[in-house]
């Protein structure tokens, strides 16, 4: 094996923070989820989730729990693999590791739906007085709730994804995050909290206090993500000269100079980045599609007399 990649699969970064985090949270979850799915399943009309024909359940059904579990897998692999040492050697392997932590783990954990599960996956007494707490704090009428949907609507939502995603490709601030680590840190933070709630509102998962877009809306805010995720790629892919200059100090892995480097980076961002939401966009229009077959057909007394075909202005 070539002694370089030996290194790199070896060069695994066990953090402990991250560790923590992510055993956490994948703990709650899955404690919660199998408490709902017990209580679903020995009381039908609970809480109002009834059983369904084949032994599923609406809330506590698998595939939330793989797609929570498999979103922290993406996180992990972003932030302790040897990705992450790789991102500091290569700028195509540092653009991965950005799109796992903006456009795949947040959409997987959020169509989980993670809040209720991670509610019930506290012991009782927390669970009780932390569920009082957000009751209050996310009533219709506080203060609370009232700001925080002042704050997080979808529009200024975009702008805030808007604004990290390209200025943390400015070459002072991309510098700076390789060569500090809390700069770094705070790249990777911000780059994941503006995703989570971009994606929050495109899967509409809880806590649900906007007044929700329809499918079309959701169509919408996902598409408007690709204008400036392809920019910011076409400009990577299609520059003439190095715009990072870090990586002119770093020793280059398996003869890729930097500016062809810099050019794949921004490939990857154009168009698996691109696509990641064109996908999105593609389920939210198939699901409006089916909303609309799933429609009742009108009976025809209702659109078949002479009034109601009758042109504007001819009706007797």
């Amino acid at each position: 094996m070539d002694p370089v990649l030996r290194a790199v699969l070896l060069s695994w970064d066990w953090r402990l923070d991250v560790i923590l985090v992510l055993a956490l949270a994948g703990t709650l979850y899955t404690t919660g989820w199998r408490r709902l799915r017990q209580r679903t399943r020995h009381s039908r009309n609970r809480y109002q989730h009834r059983q369904r024909p084949g032994g599923r359940w609406p809330l506590a059904v698998g595939w939330r729990l793989a797609a929570y579990l498999l979103g922290l897998l993406f996180i992990g692999l972003a932030l302790l693999s040897p990705m992450d040492a790789l991102g500091g050697q290569l700028f195509f392997m540092h653009m991965i590791q950005h799109l796992l932590l903006i456009m795949i783990a947040p959409p997987l954990l959020l169509i989980a739906n993670p809040l209720p599960f991670v509610l019930w996956g506290l012991p009782a007494p927390l669970r009780r007085r932390l569920g009082r707490t957000l009751s209050l704090a996310l009533h219709r009428d506080s203060f609370f709730r009232r700001g925080l949907r002042s704050a997080t609507a979808s529009g200024a939502i975009w702008l805030f994804w808007v604004i990290s995603l390209v200025g943390w490709h400015d070459p002072t601030a991309y510098n700076a995050a390789l060569r500090v680590e809390w700069i770094h840190d705070l790249e990777h933070l911000s780059f994941f909290l503006a995703s989570m709630l971009f994606w929050w509102h495109v899967t509409g998962a809880g806590p649900r206090i906007h007044r929700q877009h329809g499918l079309i809306g959701r169509i919408a805010l996902v598409i408007a993500a690709v204008p400036p995720n392809m920019l910011v790629g076409l400009v990577l892919a299609l520059a003439e000269e190095v715009i990072y200059t870090y990586y002119l100090d770093v020793p280059r892995l398996w003869g890729i100079d930097v500016l062809t480097d810099q050019q794949i980076g921004g490939v990857i961002m154009w168009v698996p980045g691109s696509m990641m939401y064109l996908i999105a966009a593609l389920i939210l229009i198939s699901r409006l599609l089916q909303a609309e077959e799933n429609k009742p057909v009108l009976p025809e007394a209702e659109w078949a007399g002479e009034k109601k075909l009758a042109a504007p202005g001819m009706e007797k």
